[in-house]
């Protein structure tokens, strides 16, 4: 995560230009794949049982469980040998680009030809799956299926797991590999996708006055997760405190948001009274912001009713940078949120070069800027197809015994 946060506060965007030939003929042929493909980290029996799905989430996972502590030889320490570690993963597709892979094996060289490594790596907990294994984390490992928010309640529901004293460390977090010809066929006849008229990198706009979709985006974030207790008894380097998360329904349509952002307003009230906190608490929201026309003017109506026009709190949107990760989207997101309450150092949003007068909010652009000192609490919102709303909800950790640094 370390080249994606330093890419964020420098402004890069990783949208390109997709030249594969099974993306030819496309309407959009845009998209902000992985920067390191998988194959050049796992070995070969990795690449060929897992999905793509999978294979990110596993090296998220890896990379988080060194960077919290744990050698490569602690793999197997106490707590996972007691039951105490847990996974808990979200996506939307999954493994379903597997199946679409196998469908035309099938219909092209014949039944013996479709690998059976097919139904396992379809399936939608294979990730977190994958990732018990990779780890033998044996306490327990959940899926959360909640569209665009399913990262972000893979968290939400780590959080509680370990507040219920079921699990004492939590991998939490969301994968998903869905740049395939289908997918952006089925985006692209909905009119989601922005057409990228402007070149790639001005293709993905959040809050901006010319939004017209979002793009398309792949990955896996995981954070890991641990009662307090634990961590300081290990000495663990601290980030922040999950202070908190909210969920909520729009109950309103399938694929539109509440154009009043009610919705969204009261995921942020469960939020912010999950964490005991109150709006003005708040120094920071890093927003869903997809770059479409309603989404971002519903979010932008829910954050000044919850924080008051006046509020002024700095607000930025990765997806300008990053495209739209799906049911990564919100767990690639939380990561940054918590390195931006760790850093002190908010990045700016990419894109956003004529912020629309409608959406009237304190748009970090153009340089990172230093995270107000008023508050000590950050947000990152997520909200998904379906009317999934979810938001978390970090604290800065000033205990004494935090090695944060």
């Amino acid at each position: 995560m370390a080249g994606t946060w330093q890419g964020l506060l420098e402004g890069r965007c990783g949208v390109r230009q997709l030249h594969d030939e099974e993306f030819a003929g496309l309407p959009v042929q845009i998209a902000a794949p992985v920067a390191v493909e998988p194959a050049d980290l796992l070995s070969r029996r990795e690449m060929r049982t897992m999905s793509r799905c999978a294979q990110f989430a596993v090296l998220a996972a890896r990379e988080a469980w060194a960077d919290a502590g744990f050698a490569a030889e602690d793999i197997r320490s106490e707590a996972l040998a007691a039951g105490r570690v847990g996974v808990s993963m979200g996506t939307i597709i999954g493994g379903a680009p597997v199946l679409v892979a196998a469908d035309h094996t099938l219909s092209a060289r014949g039944a013996r030809f479709v690998s059976p490594h097919t139904a396992p790596m379809v399936v939608p907990n294979s990730a977190a799956a994958q990732v018990a294994v990779d780890l033998g984390a044996r306490g327990e490992a959940r899926t959360v299926v909640s569209a665009c928010a399913s990262g972000t309640e893979a968290i939400g529901q780590a959080i509680d797991r370990i507040r219920d004293g079921h699990v004492d460390i939590v991998l939490a977090g969301g994968a998903e590999a869905v740049i395939t010809p289908s997918v952006m066929a089925s985006f692209t006849a909905m009119r989601a996708l922005s057409p990228g008229a402007e070149g790639p990198e001005a293709a993905s706009r959040p809050f901006d006055k010319a939004r017209d979709g979002f793009v398309l985006g792949e990955g896996a974030g995981v954070v890991v997760l641990e009662a307090e207790e634990h961590a300081r008894a290990r000495g663990a380097r601290i980030y922040g405190e999950a202070a908190g998360w909210g969920l909520s329904a729009d109950a309103h349509h399938m694929v539109a948001p509440r154009p009043d952002g009610a919705g969204i307003v009261d995921a942020l009230h469960k939020a912010l009274a999950d964490a005991m906190a109150r709006p003005h608490d708040v120094a920071h929201v890093n927003a869903h912001a997809t770059a479409t026309p309603a989404g971002d003017a519903a979010e932008a109506l829910a954050l000044r009713e919850v924080f008051g026009a006046d509020a002024n709190i700095p607000v930025t949107a990765p997806k300008g940078a990053l495209g739209h990760l799906q049911g990564a989207a919100g767990a690639v997101e939380a990561v940054a949120t918590v390195l931006t309450l760790h850093h002190r150092l908010i990045p700016p949003t990419i894109g956003c070069d004529n912020p629309d007068e409608g959406i009237d909010l304190d748009i970090v652009s153009g340089a990172p800027r230093p995270l107000p000192e008023k508050g000590d609490l950050v947000l990152s919102n997520s909200y998904g197809f379906g009317g999934h709303n979810a938001v978390l909800v970090f604290r800065r950790y000033t205990d004494a015994h935090s090695q944060a640094g």
